[in-house]
């Protein structure tokens, strides 16, 4: 029987899963209806990681059910276990041969977090002659409109700016004088304490949520069909509905907030998670409001459950960085993916898909990634990102690795904080200055070196760090770009010091050469 013609057909896309989405503004049950799809394009774009995967398709299932509870109709087409029996594997096919069976009057869609899922609905809804309506997301605090409009004309774009006004406009941490409170606007210098050779205390473990039925059958889908993929399902415990998400955040407000700005920078062997609150995912697939994370970030702090320090480190995260590059990314798109300041080439070493290296730091950083599909930014940036830096990676491959591995990589939030902070592929959009550092950064903040073959403090020997020799012969291989960037005077004299002495570059660079040619 051919269906009924629906009015508004409703797009909804597995980073989209927001109750209150404008999309859904004005539904009618009766003449509209929604349209979701697991897709084998989406799900095979980057080698994505198992956890990744069930991640999204488990929170998609779940948000199908309680539009259908709510009366709504819902197309949706799930992955079969057999992919034969699929309808099709690319995105724009599936949904113009829906167009043409549903025969919508109009298609209403929020603004994708991604910029090639945006050009491929688009190109879909023209060429079946569909008028498409583009509506603006309202679950961030800064529209992309309001970011244009604040990034127009000026000649550089920072963050510390950017969070400021964030602040002022949705009057958060002010005080009567709207001036900061504390004094200050950031505490990056209370937030950087290390645990010292004790290592953290004990900590209760952090809610999780076992598989239900919905989230079990994705978990069999997803074992049978993407098996090669990397990672592992043994850990699925994060929130796939707007309900446990926000248990989820309350478990972090009491149990973790107090001590989450002290040591946000901090890593320990075997602890995967420490005071961070694993947010990102249920925040970037919108099952969480990130209004609702900072009110209550803000209560705990008015009610004297958590200092300033660590309110104010939480808040920066979600009001300052996260609406920042997504306005970055909205604003350079699509020229910036391409963006390669220090014209890196190399592909990636297979330790980054295996974690399989004699790297104290970054195998452990990468079995946190394999088990969990997480790492905390430290982890991310000063280790898997700074050997990617160092040793050279193509910037774009990098980031197609990030979006690959991890649970919460959406497009948006992954390509200015791979290819821009981490990379810096984008010569200072994001990020001022690059972070290069040696292993003794590492060694600072963490126990990893400790046990590890290789020394920190050493660039050259057969107990070099890698981490050491490649940061030299980094600042070395790219002085000529550097050596303007006020940022880095520190470094680059340390480097001058280093070429004064006869042979010590020489030696630096052919240890980097063989450390390159042993890395498959």
């Amino acid at each position: 029987m051919k269906p009924q013609p629906v009015r508004h057909l409703i797009l909804v896309l597995g980073d989209q899963l927001d109750r209150q989405s404008q999309a859904l503004a004005g539904f009618d049950p009766v003449v509209d209806a929604v349209w979701m799809a697991e897709v084998q394009e989406e799900a095979t774009y980057v080698w994505s990681h198992k956890l990744r995967l069930a991640y999204f398709f488990s929170a998609m299932r779940h948000f199908r059910e309680e539009l259908r509870a709510q009366g709504k109709t819902v197309h949706y087409h799930a992955l079969d276990p057999d992919p034969t029996r699929d309808l099709g594997k690319f995105f724009g096919a599936i949904l113009a041969r829906d167009l043409q069976r549903l025969q919508p009057q109009k298609l209403i869609l929020v603004r994708p977090g991604d910029y090639r899922v945006l050009r491929v609905l688009q190109e879909t809804a023209t060429a079946s002659g569909v008028p498409l309506e583009l509506r603006p997301d309202g679950h961030f605090f800064c529209s992309v409109r309001e970011f244009q409009d604040y990034a127009a004309g000026r000649g550089t774009l920072r963050l510390e700016h950017f969070y400021r006004r964030q602040r002022w406009i949705h009057q958060i941490l002010l005080d009567q004088q709207q001036k900061p409170l504390g004094g200050r606007w950031n505490f990056d210098r209370e937030n950087r304490r290390t645990f010292g050779r004790q290592g953290p205390p004990a900590m209760p473990a952090p809610k999780s949520f076992p598989p239900d039925a919905i989230t079990q059958k994705v978990i069999d889908l997803v074992q049978r069909r993407f098996s090669h993929h990397p990672g592992s399902l043994a850990n699925f415990t994060l929130p796939v509905t707007a309900a446990q998400a926000d248990a989820f955040l309350m478990d972090f407000i009491e149990k973790r907030l107090p001590h989450f700005g002290t040591y946000e920078d901090a890593m320990w062997t075997d602890q995967p998670f420490l005071y961070h609150s694993r947010l990102s995912a249920p925040l970037n697939l919108k099952l969480l409001n990130p209004r609702r994370g900072v009110a209550a970030a803000l209560t705990a702090y008015e009610e004297l459950q958590a200092p300033l320090n660590s309110v104010e480190g939480f808040i920066r995260q979600i009001l300052g960085w996260r609406e920042y590059i997504r306005g970055i990314y909205w604003l350079q798109m699509p020229e910036y993916q391409e963006l390669n300041y220090f014209d890196h080439q190399a592909e990636l070493p297979s330790c980054f898909w295996d974690g399989n290296t004699a790297m104290r730091c970054f195998r452990q950083s990468m079995q946190f990634v394999l088990d969990h599909g997480y790492a905390h930014h430290i982890h991310r940036l000063m280790v898997l990102g700074l050997f990617a830096l160092l040793y050279g990676v193509q910037p774009r491959k990098f980031h197609e690795w990030h979006l690959a591995m991890y649970v919460d990589a959406v497009d948006w939030v992954s390509l200015p904080n791979t290819l821009g902070m981490s990379q810096f592929a984008d010569g200072g959009l994001v990020g001022s200055k690059p972070y290069c550092a040696s292993g003794n950064y590492i060694h600072r903040m963490s126990n990893f070196c400790a046990s590890c073959d290789f020394k920190p403090d050493r660039s050259v020997g057969a107990d070099a760090c890698p981490f050491t020799t490649f940061y030299w012969e980094f600042l070395d291989r790219h002085y000529d770009r550097l050596k303007t960037n006020v940022r880095l005077a520190y470094q680059l004299r340390a480097l001058a010091a280093k070429r004064a002495q006869p042979g010590v570059m020489a030696a630096i660079r052919g240890q980097a050469d063989a450390w390159r040619r042993s890395l498959p």
